[in-house]
């Protein structure tokens, strides 16, 4: 199946909802980073989250980044996503190994600490929104609850999942968003937690074969949900050689000169996909020819 989100309202429009299936990106994020389950676990989640977050821009060039910097022994991780599905992440250690937790389940929690969740949206403004909370348990689904309560006044209810098989490559992977609208009354709140009180896992909900439109029909219930849009999701890196050349003039003419005149080629990294972009020397000297914006390009 390939993974998709759905958007949709319910309760005439006194609640918002989004539900994803990513599997196939949290996957193909596994094998970029070659992550550890408990790694791929918590950067899936944070993967289905910035999907569908992401799918609340609205401009095409809007861009979303959710960061997490943890004391665990994961450090942290970063997922940046746009408005029409595309999403990409990375884990700062992605070979963390630890023992299940209290209850048998891989231990996200301890993999990312005590920490800091930052959610940032660049909509082409002079400053980008920056909004950051504490991290309140480790496990995401519950932080971004926090985050969307505390730094958007938003009551929220996340849920994201995902469940490794034996040989460690990814078997289902999703999750939900719930919004409630300020407008939202007493009973149309109760009906929704009530019904989230009878959710065991999106994990579980995913491997007993449920669709993001079936797990928004149990979560919204008997509260007249209405599908609004279905999107693609996919993980998606839009480096490229051009815009790694752009960060190496950035640099300035001393860098630059620098890395010539050690007279062997540079290898430079993208962190989200693991793709190398090699410059020999000439093609140094070449960029240091097109000259550094505010200076006069000089002699190599």
């Amino acid at each position: 199946m390939t993974d998709y989100l759905v958007r949709a309202t319910a309760a005439d429009a006194q609640i918002r909802a989004f539900a994803c299936t990513t599997r196939q990106v949290v996957e193909q994020a596994r094998a970029i980073h070659n992550s550890s389950p408990v790694v791929t676990a918590a950067l899936g989640r944070l993967l289905s989250a910035g999907a569908m977050m992401g799918s609340m821009l609205k401009g095409e060039r809007d861009l979303l980044t959710l960061q997490v910097k943890g004391d665990g022994p994961m450090q942290g991780m970063i997922v940046t996503a746009d408005s029409m599905g595309h999403v990409k992440g990375y884990p700062y250690v992605p070979d963390v190994i630890l023992p299940a937790n209290h209850v048998g389940k891989l231990d996200v929690a301890g993999a990312v600490g005590a920490g800091m969740l930052s959610v940032i949206k660049d909509m082409g403004l002079k400053e980008p929104y920056v909004g950051q909370t504490l991290l309140q348990t480790g496990e995401i689904a519950e932080d971004l609850t926090y985050y969307f309560a505390t730094s958007e006044q938003v009551p929220s209810s996340v849920g994201l999942g995902v469940l490794m098989e034996r040989d460690n490559q990814v078997k289902q992977a999703g999750g939900f968003l719930i919004q409630l609208m300020p407008f939202a009354r007493e009973q149309v709140i109760d009906r929704l937690e009530g019904n989230l009180g009878r959710i065991t896992s999106v994990t579980s909900m995913l491997d007993g074969g449920d669709t993001p439109e079936t797990m928004l029909g149990k979560v919204l219930e008997g509260l007249d949900m209405e599908l609004t849009d279905t999107m693609p999701v996919s993980f998606s890196c839009n480096c490229s050689r051009q815009k790694i050349e752009k960060v190496l003039i950035s640099l300035g003419k001393k860098e630059l000169q620098q890395m010539i005149q050690e007279g062997h080629e540079i290898g430079v990294e993208c962190h989200f996909c693991n793709q190398k972009y090699v410059f020999q020397v000439d093609e140094l000297e070449e960029l240091l020819s097109r000259g550094i914006p505010g200076e006069s390009p000089g002699p190599v």
